[in-house]
């Protein structure tokens, strides 16, 4: 990633993606303050440095299917770099674990899993024990209610002198 250095029209421009993936060339530029082509030479240049690492689209699960969303800590048995790796290895390969932070503290991470029911959630922890990737205890945290969780992200406010 290439570092750049981001001016106020820069976060204008983060923030309006961020809020609406989809908005039009002409809308970004109109938002921003920009004509339409150095808007969009901007927004390209982010997403050349990797600071604009993708689109998505937010979907609310439980309006498709009943889910059970479950936080997982997770502490090895060893911690040689091997060990972090084939945990890791293993880990991205399997969709229901929809993120996984490595952590400091006393535990080695914190996985966020989203299954189709408790017990969906067990076999898939039970299939992780049988694989003997190096899990030494794990501490399952049932999610009853989601109180926050945004996906705009505080660009600005993060950034030193900013905001």
């Amino acid at each position: 990633m290439t570092a750049v250095k981001l001016d106020p029209i820069d976060l204008k421009i983060l923030d309006a993606i961020q809020r609406d993936g989809r908005i039009t060339k002409l809308a970004l530029a109109d938002k921003v303050g920009l004509s339409p082509t150095p808007c969009w030479m901007r927004l390209r240049k982010l997403e050349k440095a990797g600071i604009v690492s993708g689109y998505h689209a937010s979907v609310a699960m439980r309006a498709v299917a009943p889910v059970a969303t479950v936080l997982v800590e997770v502490t090895l048995a060893s911690h040689r770099q091997a060990d972090f790796d084939r945990f890791e290895r293993v880990i991205r390969d399997i969709p229901e674990i929809v993120a996984c932070w490595s952590v400091g503290g006393g535990v080695d991470y914190v996985l966020k899993v989203m299954a189709r029911d408790i017990d969906a959630y067990q076999r898939l922890v039970d299939s992780l024990l049988e694989r003997e990737i190096g899990i030494d205890r794990y501490f399952t945290y049932i999610v009853t209610k989601t109180v926050k969780e945004e996906t705009v992200l505080p660009v600005a406010d993060l950034l030193p002198g900013q905001g």
